[in-house]
């Protein structure tokens, strides 16, 4: 007896030693590792069903499993164009059954901004990484909180910031950082497009509509990005053209703001503007985007004959392929939900300081 019981005691010690110097070994065969994560898109309105659902196509790491929608007639297009099995599409009502579906490894939220924060709390709670388009919510206590509950549950989130995993955006944020032209003194960003839609959530204020939001974020990040600094001030001005149409929010924000090392930036955004370029003015030369947060064909020029073109067949391709790989590889997402926050922190201010025709601090 004692020797069999010496026996076992050897043999235990070989399996404790053998874990703990690959603490994988055990993981890998219970568990293999996917080639692909599943996404699940949750809304299919137009973001989703032209450029998403397309791009996860293109992608190597991760490919379209499942659908969480309220309307039933889209149901049948889905499932014959993306072969999408019965057991891996869910409506609002029952999406939190999501967590017992090994097919799904990530939500990605499309939803209107008022709803962001829902899902995403919703699905970090389900044990699924969370990707949620721009703007982040409406609010910096919503941001907090999304933020929280993926930290909390163990789950990754990234903002949908296509353009940040762009290369032509990533060549004019080096400037900034490798500053060959000295300091940043003035920029002008603008992004916006003339929307013709007149019962849309964009101009329904619950729903997180207003362009500040929407597309001005992107003007927002082009001053962001080309400084690599955040505002300390802002000053901010709305107003529209069509006020039977936008009475609830802004068709047109126009706002300048002041960063630490002295830069100023005049940024525009509107629903009723076409605009998109970037200007970045430093101290001994200039930079110039023009589309600068388009969904393709960004580019630009600087002041020493350097051109910025870099072709990229998909932009959010490449934004859920890196996603896909820092999963994987359990690396930091290149634009997590702390990214997201602190747009909607000065997005915040922007709308108090349009709101009292006053200069807030930051």
């Amino acid at each position: 007896m004692e020797k069999q019981r010496r026996i076992f005691i050897q043999q235990a010690g070989i399996v404790v030693a053998a874990t703990a110097l690959a603490p994988n070994v055990v993981w890998a065969t219970t568990k293999p590792r996917k080639e692909k994560l599943g996404v699940a898109l949750v809304g299919l309105g137009y973001y989703s069903t032209d450029l998403l659902a397309p791009a996860l196509q293109l992608t190597k790491n991760c490919e379209l499993k499942g659908i969480v929608t309220g309307s039933p007639e889209k149901i049948p297009v889905w499932k014959e164009k993306y072969g999408i099995d019965d057991k891996n599409i869910y409506n609002y009502e029952n999406f939190d059954r999501i967590a017992n579906n090994d097919d799904i490894d990530v939500i990605y939220v499309v939803l209107p901004p008022s709803m962001h924060a829902e899902y995403t709390v919703r699905a970090a709670k389900a044990g699924k990484h969370v990707w949620c388009e721009k703007p982040m919510a409406p609010s910096v206590a919503d941001c907090e909180a999304m933020i929280k509950a993926c930290k909390d549950n163990k789950v990754k989130l990234a903002i949908g910031y296509r353009c940040q995993h762009d290369p032509n955006i990533q060549a004019y944020m080096k400037v900034g950082k490798e500053r060959p032209f000295g300091k940043v003194k003035m920029i002008t960003s603008a992004a916006g497009y003339f929307d013709g839609r007149t019962n849309h959530w964009k101009q329904n204020k619950k729903l997180g509509g207003g362009a500040m939001g929407d597309m001005g974020v992107y003007a927002l990040q082009g001053a962001r990005l080309a400084t690599g600094e955040e505002p300390i001030s802002v000053l901010a001005q709305s107003f529209t053209t069509r006020p039977a149409i936008y009475h609830e929010v802004e068709e047109t924000m126009m706002f300048q703001l002041e960063f630490p090392s002295g830069a100023r930036a005049a940024c525009h955004t509107s629903f009723g503007i076409q605009m998109n370029y970037l200007q970045v003015n430093y101290e001994k030369g200039w930079l110039k985007m023009e589309p600068h947060s388009s969904y393709g064909g960004n580019k630009g020029s600087m002041s020493n004959g350097t051109l910025i073109n870099f072709p990229i067949a998909s932009q959010q391709a490449k934004q859920m392929d890196e996603d896909a790989t820092a999963i994987f590889n359990d690396q930091p997402m290149l634009v997590p939900g702390e990214e997201g926050l602190r747009d909607i922190r000065v997005v915040e201010a922007i709308y108090k300081s349009a709101a009292n025709n006053c200069v807030v601090k930051l």
